[in-house]
């Protein structure tokens, strides 16, 4: 997701990986990092969902504008 400047093209390139594995890194708050795999499972106008694939299997939402200020970042495997 490097070199993605603007809300709508983050929009876009997520809907392009519905369905997909996904690692998130999303700062915790005082300096922690949180690092979970998860699925991307569906996305909104404000925001997108992605369900964890941890022994919980919760979702977590975040809005494309975490993902503008990098408070949280995707990478997609291959």
């Amino acid at each position: 997701m490097n070199g993605i400047r603007t809300i709508a093209s983050i929009k876009k390139s997520i809907e392009g990986h519905i369905g997909e594995k996904v690692t998130l890194k999303a700062n915790g708050g005082r300096k922690k990092i949180l690092v979970n795999d998860g699925i991307i499972e569906s996305v909104y106008p404000s925001i997108f969902v992605v369900r964890l694939e941890d022994e919980t299997q919760r979702t977590v939402t975040y809005s494309y504008s975490d993902v503008l200020t990098r408070t949280v970042q995707l990478h997609f495997p291959g």
